[in-house]
């Protein structure tokens, strides 16, 4: 018994002494001065990640609203020339046909005053096309070059090529940030940004274009995750998850719903272009005013380093570090290096965690493909695209709020099954409504869609053990980015039946709902250290079960015990 005592006092005392870095920072102030000036030193990098994200839309967005050119009608009105000159189309969304034209002696016509009659031999557009420009009020790539009708999949594929390159930027400032630092990874991603959007202004067909646009999505999403990352690392677990949302809540948001009206001030796709991509280039000025991630300093050993950046947030939030903790902490690291960590492989060896991570992953794509989708399927609303554009855009500030506070409470899957119902049910309705009803309810399926994006980001990561965290949570967003090569397609099948692609947005969001059901509940939960613990946090779940609940019970048994502990 005496012997148990001393083991048990023992394992007390170890555990005590084990500080980990999470301990230093609430020492040094969980959200005090230094976070909050870092957190608002992000800001550029928000609206570098929305420049490089949407600027592509306002600069291939084509008026559907179109039809062939006829030189020898130009001094007709706009409307008496369309009437006159292009054959009728009862199926068609506008009631004429866009891609077709009238072949007859036109001098003739305009003398004799004669009707546009059916018998008249039809052609395809032979001198271009005219464009509706109350719609787009600007040249866009795809009006100055015609990707209509038979071009009509171009602006599709330079999407998807972008998508592309974000997936070897995944690959590539992945490894970089691991390999280099957070910092490096952010500025030069920023940097292939700035050249790939200034490139883009020189393009003068499809290829020159779609090469330019690989290049700018290989910044793509890096370019502002990276100082995500290096913020979240400074803050405490107390705090992370409101910290996280509330970024994309003020200033994603505000970024994305401002940025059509940025474009309408510039006038011209090229104009844009070079609005959208020249402030990326500043981000070499970043590390001027961003640290470097004091995390990956501990994982490359430079303890001391790390150890000096919380000892100055200490001082800027006016907090004092006592030096027993710093000592611990020091003798902790230590004892951490010489512990051996598992690698990524050991996700497939285990069948349990196999399972999950794959549940993830597809999560992740749904909401992916549900996100984009209604970002790109605006134009099909049957309202302004601007203004559609920033009411969807402005429920990333609602839904990112909301989601920050409730999070822990209703956990990550029941929250991610409710709201991608939600988003189900509301794609669907947005095919039969019409003008503003149909906006109303695309946003509503963007607020939810939101709200799950958010929550399976942060599922990823708690659901991974600690040794493979890192590349776990970024192969799961180079799935986000291959299910963003299909996007643009899926918004394309509008050219054979017109509300497909929201139906097919609307089944994915069903999906998604269905595979957030096979997924382990992580709120409330320690972060998975090992393997073993990730099995079970896998195997020790109730399905009918709310973690606010959950709380609620382990307090009043840990209230329990503690009585218990005492008495004995």
């Amino acid at each position: 018994m005496a012997s148990q005592a001393t083991k048990a006092e023992n394992k007390v005392s170890k555990a005590k002494d084990t500080i980990e870095y999470n301990d230093l920072l609430t020492s040094a102030g969980e959200l005090g001065r230094y976070q909050l000036i870092l957190f608002i030193s992000t800001f550029p990098f928000y609206i570098f990640g929305v420049f490089v994200y949407f600027s592509q839309m306002f600069m291939t967005e084509v008026s559907p609203n179109h039809w062939c050119r006829i030189p020898q009608l130009e001094n007709l009105t706009e409307i008496e020339r369309r009437d006159l000159g292009v054959p009728k189309d009862e199926n068609a969304r506008f009631g004429y046909s866009q891609c077709e034209m009238y072949s007859v002696n036109w001098s003739e016509v305009l003398t004799t005053g004669q009707k546009p009659d059916p018998s008249w031999s039809i052609v395809p557009c032979q001198y271009g096309w005219e464009f509706n420009k109350t719609e787009i009020p600007y040249p866009t790539i795809s009006s100055d070059f015609e990707w209509v009708c038979e071009k009509n999949s171009y602006q599709a594929t330079a999407q998807s090529i972008f998508f592309i390159g974000s997936i070897l930027g995944g690959f590539l400032f992945g490894w970089m940030s691991d390999r280099y630092g957070r910092m490096p990874a952010a500025v030069v991603s920023n940097l292939f940004g700035f050249v790939g959007g200034v490139a883009s202004t020189f393009a003068q067909n499809v290829t020159q274009f779609s090469i330019a646009r690989f290049v700018m999505g290989i910044a793509y999403d890096n370019c502002m995750i990276m100082a995500y990352l290096i913020v979240l690392e400074y803050i405490a677990p107390k705090y992370r998850t409101l910290m996280a949302n509330m970024a994309f809540a003020i200033f994603y948001a505000l970024i994305a719903t401002l940025l059509p009206y940025i474009a309408l001030a510039c006038g011209h796709w090229k104009t844009i272009s070079l609005v959208t991509s020249i402030p990326l280039g500043l981000a070499i000025f970043a590390p001027l005013f961003l640290p470097e991630s004091p995390r990956w300093l501990l994982s490359k050993g430079r303890t001391d380093e790390a150890i000096n950046k919380v000892l100055y947030i200490g001082r800027i939030n006016k907090k004092e570090i006592p030096t027993k903790l710093i000592d611990q902490f020091k003798a902790s690291v230590s004892n951490a290096e010489e512990e051996k960590s598992e690698g990524c492989l050991e996700i497939l060896k285990r069948p349990l965690i196999r399972k999950m991570f794959i549940l993830v992953c597809l999560e992740y794509m749904c909401c992916t493909i549900v996100f984009d989708g209604l970002v790109r399927s605006i134009g099909q609303l049957d309202f302004d695209f601007f203004a559609s554009f920033s009411m969807v855009s402005f429920t990333e500030f609602p839904s990112m709020f909301l989601v920050a506070f409730v999070l822990d409470y209703m956990g990550r899957r029941w929250l991610t099954i409710i709201v991608m119902v939600m988003s189900f049910i509301f794609c669907l309705l947005s095919v039969f409504a019409a003008g503003i009803q149909s906006v109303i309810f695309a946003v509503i399926a963007r607020f939810a869609v939101n709200m799950s994006y958010s929550a399976t980001m942060q599922w990823a990561a708690e659901i991974l053990p600690t040794s493979v965290r890192g590349s776990g949570v970024s192969f799961v967003h180079i799935c986000g980015c291959l299910a963003t090569v299909i996007s643009p397609y899926i918004v394309y099948l509008k050219v054979y039946i017109y509300w497909l692609p929201l139906v097919v947005v609307a089944s994915v969001a069903g999906l998604g709902a269905l595979i957030a059901l096979g997924l382990p509940e992580t709120a409330c939960k320690d972060m998975p250290h090992t393997f073993d613990d990730a099995e079970n946090l896998t195997r020790n779940q109730k399905f009918w079960t709310l973690p606010y609940f959950e709380q609620k019970k382990l307090a009043k048994e840990g209230h329990v015990n503690q009585s218990f502990d005492i008495e004995s």
